[in-house]
């Protein structure tokens, strides 16, 4: 029960660990004015303090331990595999989006890399220019026009809004460790945990670059977060006002 509990906890704080890593990829970030839905500010700083304790205190920690301990090709590796085992969900949710070489694309990089990768754990797929997508249930519903209402920190799953927290609930039932039946639960706990502590290791230059250049970390991390979903969701072609109509 206590590694069931301790698995949860740590996968509710992916999110909130993600824009962190998001700094690097769009330094000072900032979403076009007027497009900031935040009406809930004072829960959602509250909320947002909780999270960076909860890292301070738990996760980053153990990352550091697992980082130094670790051989970079081990982690690699274990990044690779988790990464390949998304890649049904990406499909499904390209799919339902009607991106029919997004699709194809993403179920032929997981047959490769599943057979000639070891299973995942070595990235061939991308040696034949076989892109990795990122796909999630709440790009799905902002394709079809969902709007994502007000920005929400939620306690251990960090930045969202009214549309992605719907669409990680979806998410969630769609994460192959979750669905398969044939795994032992300390099994499922094990894997939980070591996919949370690779992905949080990845971010910890990016979480200490942001310490560094946020005046205001709650407000740049929002920031980031909206305008990386919304590029997701229209594939870097975001429409002049609001997030309508879905890209075809």
């Amino acid at each position: 029960m206590a590694g069931s509990a301790a698995k949860q906890a740590f996968a509710r704080m992916r999110l909130a660990l993600a824009a962190a890593g998001l700094s690097l990829l769009f330094g000072c970030a900032t979403v076009p004015a007027g497009a900031v839905n935040d009406p809930f500010e004072g829960f959602n700083r509250s909320m947002f303090s909780f999270n960076e304790g909860m890292d301070k205190i738990i996760l980053k920690p153990a990352a550091t331990v697992y980082q130094a301990i670790t051989p970079r090709f081990v982690r690699t590796g274990f990044s690779n595999f988790f990464a390949n085992l998304a890649e049904p969900w990406v499909a499904v949710n390209a799919a339902l989006q009607l991106k029919g070489q997004a699709t194809v694309e993403t179920l032929l990089r997981f047959a490769f890399n599943s057979v000639f990768g070891l299973g995942g754990v070595i990235d061939v797929a991308s040696e034949v220019r076989l892109e990795r997508r990122n796909e999630d249930f709440g790009q799905t519903l902002g394709y079809w026009g969902a709007q994502p209402g007000p920005y929400l920190v939620l306690p251990f799953f960090g930045p969202s809004n009214l549309r992605d927290g719907i669409g990680l609930a979806v998410d969630f039932q769609g994460d192959p460790l979750n669905r398969d039946p044939t795994l032992l639960t300390t099994d499922r706990d094990a894997l939980s945990i070591v996919r949370l502590l690779s992905f949080r290791e990845r971010l910890l230059g990016a979480g200490n670059l942001l310490d560094e250049v946020a005046l205001d970390k709650y407000t740049f991390t929002r920031d980031v977060y909206l305008q990386r979903r919304r590029s997701l969701v229209f594939d870097g072609q975001d429409p002049p006002e609001e997030e309508e109509p879905a890209p075809k």
